[in-house]
């Protein structure tokens, strides 16, 4: 933004003040000379057709209130859509930008006529309402220390807890681009130096963080958007694989309504089921979304993928007998 129309942004704002001004009391709050004031004065007459007065009871004021400075050509509604946006992205993406953008909309408000603005407040408040479910702790100050070492390639020391494993760990990577997926699942992707490889780390699981002054450049065969499409969710680890899957009649309609990965294929059969195709690197996640449906989903291949589930159905069925059979042996104690 220009000096000159951050000035008379900022004079607008003091002329719609319930205080008295002058040119001397503008000059002085704005800590410019008053020809400058008088200058913007009448710029803001000349040019953009203010309906500005002066006299000595009220000093310079508006005739016509609901006049704006045009500076900000925003409809009712693209403002109301950047309202709704704005909630949406707090409600799922954590409150990393929650100050910087209530601050922002509340000043593009300000070109809008108050009684429009409580208007569309109020239908945002009590009409539409962002729900994202389970929320994130993300911590803004480390959200926010990634995007400057994004931006300016140098490298990051973190603590970060692994909840697979239930271990916290000291790491050195090179940040390459953040990721938020699905909303609520705040990603960093970048070179590791421990691993030796690129590895995804959930933002809000990382305890400390620190920009060191060691700069890095990133890997010159490493692309975001290949390096993106063949993950399901956010597992990035091993080599490409074909998954077959086929879906019963009752949840084929909830599987086919979305489109789940870049690569899917989807296979209709005259039944009503149907079979999806997918190429996608790594299988734990895609074993634990396949479980979701329950008796309506079956892993056709790869092979590993079949085991994993057989495994992990096999311990639940293991898990779930043993607790029926305690239950039981307490009952009749009693």
């Amino acid at each position: 933004m220009s000096r000159h129309l951050e000035r008379l942004l900022q004079l607008d704002a003091l002329l719609r003040s319930r205080e008295r001004h002058t040119a001397e009391t503008l000059a002085i709050a704005l800590e410019v000379s008053e020809r400058t004031i008088r200058s913007d004065l009448a710029f803001l007459r000349d040019r953009y057709h203010a309906p500005l007065e002066f006299n000595k009871t009220q000093g310079y004021y508006y005739t016509d209130p609901a006049w704006r400075l045009p500076t900000i050509t925003l409809s009712q509604g693209e403002l109301f859509a950047l309202t709704l946006g704005a909630r949406m992205l707090e409600a799922y993406a954590g409150s990393a930008y929650a100050t910087e953008l209530r601050s922002a909309i509340s000043r593009l408000a300000e070109r809008l006529p108050e009684q429009s603005w409580v208007d569309l407040q109020q239908v945002a408040d009590e009409r539409i309402l962002f729900r994202a479910g389970a929320t994130i702790d993300l911590d803004p100050d480390v959200w926010h220390q990634l995007e400057t070492a994004c931006r300016t390639q140098k490298t990051v020391q973190m603590t970060y807890y692994t909840a697979s494993r239930d271990h916290t760990s000291e790491r050195k990577l090179d940040p390459y681009i953040l990721h938020i997926y699905r909303g609520t699942n705040p990603y960093v992707i970048g070179f590791c130096h421990q691993r030796q490889e690129i590895r995804w780390f959930r933002v809000d699981r990382i305890k400390a963080l620190t920009v060191l002054q060691e700069s890095f450049v990133p890997d010159p065969t490493f692309d975001a958007k290949d390096h993106l499409a063949l993950i399901f969710q956010h597992e990035a680890g091993g080599i490409p694989q074909s998954v077959v899957i086929w879906f019963d009649a009752k949840t084929a309609p909830y599987v086919r309504e979305r489109r789940w990965h870049p690569s899917q294929d989807i296979q209709e059969h005259p039944d009503g089921s149907m079979t999806l195709h997918l190429v996608v690197r790594g299988l734990n996640d895609l074993k634990r979304w396949v479980l979701g449906y329950g008796k309506g989903a079956i892993v056709k291949a790869p092979p590993e993928l079949v085991q994993m589930v057989r495994e992990e159905v096999a311990v639940m069925y293991c898990q779930y007998e043993v607790n029926h059979a305690a239950n039981d042996a307490t009952t009749t104690d009693r």
